[in-house]
């Protein structure tokens, strides 16, 4: 009989199968099957005889991602429950999630002996685990295992498959799952959440929007930027209840904090990446914030309505509807954003929305000439970008010249991209033969090509992010243009403000157009750069 034993595992849901294993497995030393799957308490055992059940929950720190649904302190209580109704002595260990490492089971040990003074050993420990790999890390350390689910046949149901099955809708999850963590979710509602997070379709098993993004540079870069855009949109922001969807790490939020006009507001930050909202969450627990009604939400805004009908003065939206077109159904989805920002409004209330935006005319061919000699020229693109470290990435595309940056930017964009190469006055083409061929050796410098005015700002507004590239030739900056949204708005039933417009930022032309590209019209007229920004003041009409 051993004295304990060691569960690893993620524990997002329990099974009436691991009550009865375990009860056996605690009680006898033995795990043959029996008929008693029922979670009903033992109660020769009910005093905690037995071996204790250290329950090892990996992933702690991780919650709302698809790999990860349901939070630490949620799989610690139907844990808890679960030991009362099966009478078994149980001990929880949070195990924060680490990378991939061969030395996996040795961390968990280490965390248990950290959290319980227990040091674990082979001569008094069985492991139980059906994951083969995770088990047998623990078999080189010299541990006896209990396969669990995996000893016997045929295969019961794994937890993670009941867990599936309850976000597919299918009701026989309840006939599978412990009346434990039925109990548990049941109070929580976290079947409803289980459903939107393992259904939803932006967010990654991670909780980001992408696998490739570096968070730390864009939360360098939101705070940085946080000054400017609370200073454009300050005076259009109505007291009340203020919402910042998409609020990064909380910067602007700190800004509205510190204004004496907003003591009495509530200050609401929703945000989907897993890697920011835990930031925001830490700066509100280290008194960043003055304002006792501050909140953070885990939300994604697509995955349905975040706020009860007319229940907030101001949204405020930074650099995100692009990334709402992009991740999601384009017009589809973003139209559903507008409405939902729309229907959450106060009469009078007022949405501020800051993005990019395309330009005038997106679809009309223009000519776009592109320097060839601020970096090498391949004789072909890259397919492989995606296998690399991001450094590497970085430094791969950083050294390419801006039009060879451009054949690459064709096989890493992620929406449909055409152009073709025109040829010079001798009626050669220089640099390329077709879209995806490249001549050997250096291209002319000022190589031309042709293409859509909206494509040619896509790229050229996202050439120079090469420390993301993989992340940001997932996005589409220019699906809009400034009378499209207008229009949106309209439709929905906002009332556009005088105080919107479209806008170009300059600085981006003089440090990074101007200087490696020029724009013509397809007879060779010289054109000025489009706009590339837009600000949006949209009211909810007093009277709806």
């Amino acid at each position: 009989m051993p004295r304990y034993l060691l569960f690893p595992g993620r524990h997002h849901l329990l099974t009436r199968f691991q009550a009865d294993y375990l009860r056996r497995l605690a009680t006898d030393g033995d795990a043959a099957p029996t008929d008693r799957v029922d979670g009903a308490a033992d109660q020769a055992t009910g005093d905690g005889g037995g071996a204790t059940v250290i329950w090892a929950v990996t992933s702690a720190n991780h919650e709302n991602t698809r790999r990860n649904p349901v939070p630490y302190h949620r799989r610690e209580a139907a844990i808890e429950r679960f030991s009362v109704l099966t009478g078994l002595r149980s001990v929880v260990v949070p195990v924060f999630d680490t990378a991939a490492t061969d030395r996996f089971a040795e961390v968990t040990l280490k965390n248990v002996a950290a959290a319980t003074g227990r040091e674990l050993t082979p001569a008094d420990t069985v492991v139980a685990c059906s994951t083969p790999e995770v088990a047998a890390m623990y078999e080189r350390l010299g541990f006896a295992i209990a396969g669990v689910e995996a000893e016997v046949e045929p295969t019961p149901a794994r937890p993670w498959d009941v867990l599936l099955r309850l976000a597919a809708g299918d009701p026989t999850w309840r006939e599978l799952a412990h009346p434990a963590t039925i109990d548990v979710y049941r109070r929580y509602r976290l079947d409803d959440l289980v459903r939107a997070v393992v259904n939803d379709p932006v967010v990654g098993d991670e909780g980001g929007l992408t696998a490739t993004r570096d968070y730390r540079t864009y939360a360098e870069a939101f705070a940085d930027a946080a000054q400017r855009k609370w200073s454009a949109v300050r005076e259009h922001v109505r007291p009340g209840r203020i919402v910042d969807v998409g609020c990064g790490a909380g910067a602007v939020l700190e800004l509205a904090d510190r204004e004496p006009a907003l003591r009495e507001s509530d200050l609401i930050g929703v945000e989907v990446a897993r890697h920011l909202f835990e930031e925001c969450v830490h700066k509100k627990a280290q008194g960043f914030f003055t304002n006792p009604n501050v909140f953070f939400y885990r939300r994604n805004v697509l995955g349905g309505a975040v706020f009860a009908p007319r229940s907030v003065d101001t949204t405020l939206t930074f650099a995100l509807t692009h990334e709402i077109w992009s991740y999601g159904d384009r017009m589809a989805s973003l139209r559903r954003f507008v409405q939902a920002i729309y229907d959450h409004t106060v009469p009078g209330g007022v949405w501020i929305n800051s993005d990019v935006c395309g330009p005038d005319g997106r679809d009309r061919t223009v000519r776009l000439r592109l320097f060839t000699e601020d970096g090498t020229n391949p004789a072909q693109p890259r397919t492989d970008l995606a296998s690399l470290p991001p450094e590497e990435v970085a430094a791969y595309v950083g050294g390419l010249s801006t039009r060879a940056r451009l054949d690459q930017f064709a096989v890493d964009y992620r929406f449909p991209f055409t152009y073709r190469p025109v040829p010079d006055a001798a009626g050669t083409v220089p640099g390329r033969t077709d879209a995806r061929e490249m001549d050997p050796g250096t291209a002319p410098a000022g190589a031309v090509v042709e293409l859509t005015l909206g494509d040619a700002m896509d790229f050229l507004t996202r050439k120079d992010y090469t420390d993301n590239w993989l992340s940001e030739t997932r996005e589409q900056f220019c699906g809009l243009e400034y009378a499209d949204w207008k229009a949106l708005l309209a439709d929905v039933g906002f009332e556009v403000d005088p105080a919107s417009s479209p806008s170009r930022n300059n600085w981006i032309v003089t440090n990074r157009l101007a200087p490696v590209a020029s724009l013509s019209t397809t007879d060779g007229q010289s054109m000025d750069w489009p706009v590339t920004h837009v600000f949006l003041v949209a009211r909810r009409p007093v009277n709806t």
